[in-house]
C-alpha cells in the first residue's frame, strides 16, 4: 500500500504501543481491533506479520473497554477505517447486549441516582470528578449524573436508563471530552446522534469515534429518546456554578412526564401509599421522648410494654439516640423504628427553636386484646 505509507505508519505506531501495554493484552478494544485488521485485505496485505505479533500477546479478556484517557486501539482502527472504509463496521468494542434490571435505573453505569422525579440529568463525559460535585450541592432539580466514556455501549445505557424515566426531559453535557485522540469520542457521538440520529446499520451520523454503533438498540429507542430529551451543550464547561446555572434553566422550562416511550420500556409506577389503620405493640417495649432545655440535649426513655422504665438515654443528636437503642436490642420493628427516628428529629428542632414539643401518637389504632398498661405518648395506651 504504497500509496499511503504515512498512514500505515502511524497505525503501526499505535499498536505497538498497545502491544507495549499489558493492560491491552486482556481488552476487548484491543483483541476486537486486532480480529479487525486481520479481516481486511487492504490492512493484512501491509501489516500482516505486526497483526500476527499481537495476537500472542491475547490474554483473557478481563473487561471490554476501560475507557482510558488514550486508547491506541481505537485510534489504530480509525487510522486503518481511512484505507478500508469496512474496518469502521468491524468489532464489537464495549458493545455486548446490555443485562436489563429491574428498577431504575436498569442498566449499570458510572453515575449517581439523584431523585427520579427531577427533570434534568447531567453527563460529565470524562469529567469524574463532577459528580460528586454536582451530588453534594444538593441542587433540586437533577435526576441523575454521570460519566460517559464510550460512544456505543455508554451511549446505549444512557438512552435505555433516561427512557425508563420519563421524568427526564434535558440532559446536560458537560465536562472534557478530551482534547487528545482518544480513538473515543462519547461527546461528539452524543451531540452527532441528537442532531442527526443513526442510519439504517444504527451507527450514528456524523460521528467520529471509533465504532459509533448502538446494535443493541432499534431506530425507535434512538427516535424515542430525541423526542424526549432536550440536550443542553456546555462540552468543556467543568465548573460547578455554570453546570448548576444550566441546569436551572432547563428545569425552568420542564414540559412535564414524557408519554412517548416504545412500548417495551416500563417505567416504575407511582404507587399511592396508604396510611396504617392498626398499631402493633414492639416486643421490646416503647420509648418517650422529650427536649431536656436545661441540659441542651435530648432524652429517650425506654419501657417495657408493662409500663416499667428500664433504660434512660442522653445524646445531643438523634443518629447517637437511634444508633444506641438499634445497637443495644430495645426495637425491633420497623414501623416503629420510623416512628422514633421522626420523633427524635421533631424534638431536635424543638430544643433549636425553643418551640414546644408534645411527642406525637403513633399511626394506628391498637387492637383492645393486645392493649397494654403504657402510658407514653407513643400511642400504646
Amino acid at each position: 500500500m504504497t500509496e499511503s505509507p504515512s498512514t500505515l505508519n502511524r497505525i503501526e505506531e499505535e499498536l505497538r504501543q498497545a502491544m507495549a501495554a499489558k493492560k491491552c493484552w486482556r481488552c476487548g478494544c484491543f483483541q476486537d481491533t486486532i480480529d479487525t485488521l486481520q479481516d481486511s485485505a487492504v490492512i493484512q496485505a501491509d501489516l500482516a506479520s505486526l497483526l500476527k505479533e499481537a495476537r500472542t500477546l491475547f490474554e483473557p479478556k478481563r473487561y471490554d473497554c476501560l475507557g482510558c484517557e488514550v486508547c491506541w486501539p481505537a485510534v489504530a482502527q480509525n487510522l486503518a477505517a481511512e484505507l478500508d472504509p469496512a474496518v469502521a463496521e468491524g468489532g464489537h468494542c464495549a458493545t455486548e447486549a446490555p443485562e436489563l434490571r429491574e428498577g431504575w435505573p436498569p442498566l449499570p453505569g458510572d453515575y449517581q441516582v439523584v431523585r427520579m422525579q427531577a427533570p434534568v440529568a447531567v453527563c460529565t463525559l470524562n469529567s469524574d470528578h463532577l459528580v460528586a460535585e454536582l451530588v453534594a450541592s444538593g441542587v433540586e432539580d437533577l435526576s441523575l449524573v454521570g460519566t460517559l466514556h464510550t460512544e456505543n455501549l455508554g451511549i446505549e445505557h444512557l438512552i435505555r436508563n433516561t427512557l425508563a424515566n420519563p421524568h427526564i426531559r434535558f440532559l446536560v453535557l458537560c465536562g472534557e471530552d478530551t482534547q487528545k485522540a482518544i480513538g473515543h469520542l462519547p461527546g461528539q457521538s452524543l451531540i452527532s446522534l441528537f442532531h442527526h440520529g443513526v442510519n439504517e446499520k444504527m451507527r450514528i451520523i456524523g460521528a467520529n469515534g471509533k465504532r459509533p454503533l448502538l446494535k443493541n438498540l432499534d431506530v425507535k429507542h434512538v427516535e424515542a429518546f430525541r423526542r424526549q430529551v432536550q440536550l443542553v451543550e456546555c462540552i468543556g464547561k467543568t465548573d460547578i456554578p455554570t453546570v448548576l446555572k444550566k441546569i436551572s434553566e432547563a428545569a425552568a422550562n420542564n414540559p412535564g412526564p414524557f408519554a412517548g416511550a416504545p412500548e417495551d420500556i416500563l417505567p416504575i409506577p407511582i404507587e399511592a401509599a396508604a396510611a396504617p389503620t392498626k398499631l402493633t405493640l414492639d416486643p421490646a417495649g416503647y420509648f418517650v421522648v422529650y427536649p431536656d432545655r436545661r441540659a441542651n440535649q435530648l432524652m429517650l426513655e425506654h419501657y417495657t410494654n408493662q409500663g416499667v422504665l428500664d433504660r434512660m438515654f442522653a445524646a445531643q443528636s438523634p443518629a447517637a439516640l437511634y444508633v444506641t437503642v438499634i445497637n443495644e436490642g430495645l426495637i425491633s420493628r420497623l414501623d416503629h423504628a420510623a416512628y422514633l427516628g421522626r420523633e427524635l428529629a421533631r424534638a431536635e428542632q424543638a430544643l433549636k427553636s425553643g418551640e414546644k414539643y408534645v411527642q406525637d401518637q403513633a399511626p394506628g389504632e391498637i387492637e383492645q386484646a393486645s392493649l397494654q398498661t403504657c402510658s407514653s405518648g407513643c400511642g400504646c395506651r
